[in-house]
């Protein structure tokens, strides 16, 4: 049992565990002291001074999220010495901040402009000395606006401590101090992967995705396209958070309603193609175990650990499953067959993705993910964007009626479901190819071992019938680096490794609603795993639906049809830019 402190805050009494700091000793009361550079998911910074607080004895303030409490201490978090020194750090970073809040992407979200309302800064108090630097539009998944960032040094603690890329950092000093990249070079041209964390962490309005959201609207207005949207299976447990629902809260039936009232042509569920991924993913692995091909097998559906692995580890491509991600296959097959089917010039469809991954928006630019002139996905949003379309067209999300997706390319398994939680992909391929393999009937669908913290590593060891299947699964790249040092060291004889660039998986996705934490994480994987159960369809080789497009399209998986649609490559990219002509 751990050690207990007695404390005060405001003259409240309070016990909280030793370690506690004084911050998250507030909350227990239900008090906020405002902050900006705190993140409960992250080491402690202390850069931004706006949770200054007394401490009775102490001369000076107080840092409330570096400060541990003591036995007996005292704390003051509204006295005027406070007021006034919390909103003097507020105007100085005002004063540093482009306020052109009506234009701004994080208008409303934003943690800077809530904390002008807290404090009634209507105006500001001091000169306006920010920057002019021009937004850095520079890839087609994050854009960053240097004249917004207040320097809180969110995003440089997820890029190296959670994903382990330190793409982004500080250069200069005083007035010049500031948050960039490598020799302020573009995003891609650095160790960034597009991941979008930095902008799920970012308070304001710095490091937003890319929006195409006009573009997606303009489409749907031309009465010449044929617009088709598939939406992932990490959105319909993250979009409720936009409109003031509980965490983890399923909008399956009320976003397909949405989507319907928006004016796309067809509404379909990524969780097809997701089954689609296990089979010939599936597929893939059993042939290489049984033919002697490339082992560890590692999955490429998370295209941010797609571009981490061609950056930084270039030797293990091989090692890559060929198998495209469910959004490329989905976008493959809107294209080919449901064309096909429907008599559509595929030049004439519009194919729209809704994803929880920034991410996403360059894997669909990829000259892989096309053919004869067109790209298999056109335009990918995140669930803020889906969000943000909602409400442009003034629906209320929580009251609308349920509705199901259509068909063909619409029904899903709960193993296509779990896609979304880190294990999830592990999970629904394990289902799949234990029953492929041995011809037997699982006994139990779920498979603890792969499930759990989303901190950690996991390993298992799977018994197919009698032949040991040794998997691993690993989410956020500094714990994918970890693994994959493993296997160079021959530390590790892993058959089957999953990999999610993002914490928790796409459930903690760079495009999902802005406040997610590890928390929220917990919840949108608990509510995948309930619509699993609730499913009576939870296996990917049993969907009606991938039947029918193997009997009339594809054959059988890893057919040279499937080959050439739903299979790609991946080639090595420079982990760096090139200074070598600096030396």
């Amino acid at each position: 049992m751990s050690e207990m402190v007695h404390i005060t805050i405001n003259k409240q009494p309070l016990e909280v565990p030793a370690g506690t700091r004084i911050i998250e000793a507030a909350k227990m009361l239900n008090i906020d002291i405002p902050h900006l550079c705190y993140h409960p998911d992250q080491t402690i910074k202390a850069h931004c001074r706006m949770c200054m607080v007394e401490v009775v004895g102490s001369r000076k303030l107080t840092a409330a999220c570096s400060t541990v409490a003591w036995e007996g201490m005292e704390v003051i978090t509204d006295s005027k010495k406070v007021y006034d020194a919390q909103t003097g750090v507020l105007d100085l970073i005002l004063s540093d901040h482009k306020t052109n809040c009506l234009s701004c992407a994080r208008n409303g979200s934003c943690e800077l402009q809530a904390l002008c309302r807290r404090f009634n800064r209507l105006h500001p108090e001091l000169p306006d000395i920010s920057s002019d630097e021009p937004l850095r539009i520079d890839n087609p998944s994050i854009v960053r606006d240097p004249a917004k960032c207040v320097k809180c040094g969110r995003c440089v603690k997820v890029c190296a401590e959670v994903q382990g890329c330190a793409a982004l950092t500080y250069s200069g000093r005083s007035a010049g101090f500031k948050v960039t990249t490598a020799f302020d070079l573009p995003m891609d041209q650095t160790d960034c992967v597009l991941c979008g964390q930095c902008s799920l962490v970012c308070p304001v309005g710095a490091i937003v995705e890319t929006d195409y959201t006009n573009e997606v609207t303009a489409a749907i207005q031309d009465p010449s396209k044929h617009v088709i949207v598939q939406v992932a299976p990490s959105v319909r447990v993250g979009l409720g958070d936009e409109f003031g629902m509980e965490a983890g809260a399923v909008v399956t039936g009320k976003m397909v309603t949405a989507l319907r009232m928006l004016g796309f042509d067809k509404v379909f569920d990524t969780n097809f193609s997701a089954d689609l991924t296990i089979m010939e993913e599936g597929s893939e692995l059993l042939k290489r175990i049984r033919e002697g091909g490339k082992l560890p097998m590692i999955t490429s559906c998370s295209p941010g650990w797609v571009t981490y692995l061609e950056k930084h580890h270039p030797e293990l491509i091989d090692h890559l499953s060929t198998a495209k991600s469910p959004q490329a296959m989905f976008g493959a097959v809107a294209k080919t067959y449901y064309a096909q089917k429907m008599g559509w010039d595929p030049h004439d469809v519009v194919s729209v993705s809704v994803m929880p991954c920034t991410a996403k928006k360059y894997e669909a630019s990829r000259p892989e993910l096309g053919r004869d002139g067109y790209q298999d996905v056109d335009y990918v949003l995140t669930t803020r964007e889906l969000a943000k379309l909602i409400r442009y067209v003034g629906l209320d999300l929580s009251v609308l009626p349920e509705s199901e997706f259509d068909s063909p390319l619409g029904t899903g398994s709960g193993a296509g479901a779990i896609f979304g939680a880190t294990g999830g992909v592990m999970e629904a391929a394990l289902r799949t190819a234990y029953e492929l393999y041995t011809g037997k009937t699982l006994p139990r669908l779920e498979f603890d071992a792969v499930r759990g913290d989303i901190n950690a590593i996991k390993e298992a060891t799977i018994d197919l019938d009698g032949t040991p299947l040794k998997v691993a699964v690993a989410n956020g790249l500094k714990n994918a680096e970890e693994l994959i040092r493993r296997v160079e060291r021959g530390e590790a004889d892993y058959i089957f490794i999953e990999i999610m660039a993002c914490p928790g998986g796409c459930i903690g996705g760079g495009g999902q609603p802005i406040g997610t934490n590890n928390a929220v994480r917990d919840a949108r994987i608990q509510a995948l795993y309930e619509i699993d159960r609730s499913l009576p369809l939870r296996k990917s080789h049993e969907n009606p639906e991938i039947k029918t497009i193997y009997e009339e399209f594809f054959g059988a998986p890893l057919s040279q049809r499937s080959h050439e649609l739903l299979h790609t490559h991946y080639h090595a990219r420079k982990k760096r830019h090139d200074f070598s002509h600096l030396s």
